[in-house]
């Protein structure tokens, strides 16, 4: 029998964590969502848990927990608030993942260790203005110099914590003319002359979060700030992305819990015609989705959180995670809307738009919908093979 069940350790964590959102994240969401204000006391709480650093090893400051642990921990967060679920998966999943996957001795000791411990905050330099779903036509340069160092220049854009961010993971192009090959990465520090970050105004959500900017102008970086070889960048970039989706498709289940969770009250409080309206049948339709949206997108998530902890190739069980997830959690959103009515178009009466607005950027970030349509058809047709095997045989291939 496949036991789904949470360990003990991975139920007191849950607690814990449910605990946290209940008392410090739930109770000011609402004034940080208005103010547009980033809540660095919540951050500093989540570091002082541990919480920045949950599956990096303790040798480098952090916790050591599996993946399951780090699903539980993105869902809690965003049922409170997905600004600080983004943090985690940009300073995290996105940026101490691939420290930890890709990393000297020395950047380890440098970044990651401070970035575990959340001492530093971390961010993840990839997308540009015209190059988002499109890696390989990113326009920021890496010109090797004389003495070994690199000059980088380039602007990226839609940067989670960019502004806030002591460690910037960016990727550049060493070779121009070698698309996705000519890519490498590097660790830059935010006091580095010729970096300047700003923060990106009117925001259609995620209010409370910070996302940002980042121009770089003949940014002087020492070659030991390179992360893996030249011309991996690509190759890191998607084991980067594969971390983040994960956290993403993590997190959405918060979104959707807590949706249902305000919907049931809603549609047992609310009386109409003389009686409740959940016992309408179309409230009961849009409650019945959720429930369902719910638990395929928490079995999706647990069988990648499996295959993580396997250390298995994931990218084709992630993107369908990611895709599923976040797809659900707006619909949620938008079914908790709708049985709110007015009371949920204001959010003087209940959370359910704070919701809706936060539930629409995972769709667009850390691939598209469009995108994870388009690699599952493929991987179906076998045009690609998302974790480097055919899957009609199931046999690695080597490329």
């Amino acid at each position: 029998m496949l036991d789904l069940s949470l360990t003990k350790e991975q139920t007191e964590l849950q607690e814990r964590v449910r605990e946290f959102v209940d008392e410090r994240v739930l109770p000011v969401a609402k004034e940080n969502d208005e103010n547009h204000y980033v809540d660095v006391g919540i951050i500093e709480g989540m570091a002082e848990m541990g919480l920045l650093g949950a599956t990096i090893p303790p040798k480098y400051g952090g916790l050591g927990l599996d993946f399951v642990s780090l699903a539980i921990i993105a869902e809690e967060i965003e049922r409170g608030d997905a600004a600080f679920r983004t943090l985690l998966s940009v300073h995290l999943g996105l940026n101490s993942m691939s420290l930890l996957k890709f990393g000297s001795g020395m950047q380890k000791q440098k970044y990651l260790a401070p970035q575990a411990k959340g001492s530093v905050l971390a961010c993840f330099g990839l997308t540009e203005p015209e190059a988002g779903s499109d890696v390989a036509s990113m326009r920021s340069t890496a010109r090797k110099d004389s003495d070994g160092s690199y000059i980088l220049n380039g602007h990226k854009r839609w940067i989670g914590y960019a502004t806030m961010a002591g460690h910037l993971l960016v990727f550049a192009k060493t070779d121009p003319e070698a698309a996705h090959k000519g890519i490498s990465a590097f660790i830059l520090e935010q006091d580095m002359d010729g970096i300047t970050t700003r923060d990106i105004p009117n925001k259609l959500g995620l209010w409370s979060s910070s996302t940002g900017e980042i121009f770089m102008q003949d940014v002087r970086v020492p070659e030991e700030n390179r992360l893996g070889e030249e011309g991996e960048g690509f190759k890191i970039a998607m084991y980067s992305i594969d971390m983040g989706r994960f956290t993403v498709a993590s997190g959405a289940l918060g979104t959707i819990k807590a949706c249902l969770d305000l919907s049931v009250e809603r549609a047992k409080k609310r009386r109409t015609f003389g009686q409740e309206i959940g016992r309408y049948q179309l409230v009961q339709d849009m409650i019945a989705k959720m429930v369902l949206n719910y638990e395929t997108s928490r079995l999706l998530v647990l069988q990648d959180a499996w295959l993580k902890n396997e250390g298995r190739r994931d990218t084709r069980e992630v993107s369908l995670a990611k895709w599923h997830a976040t797809e659900s959690a707006f619909a949620a959103a938008n079914d908790a809307l709708q049985i709110h009515g007015n009371a949920g178009y204001s959010d003087e009466e209940s959370p359910v738009g704070r919701y809706f607005r936060n539930a629409r950027a995972p769709i667009i970030y850390e691939g598209t919908t469009q995108i994870h349509k388009m690699m599952q058809a493929e991987h179906a047709l076998g045009y690609r093979h998302l974790n480097g095997r055919s899957p009609a045989t199931k046999k690695e291939i080597i490329s």
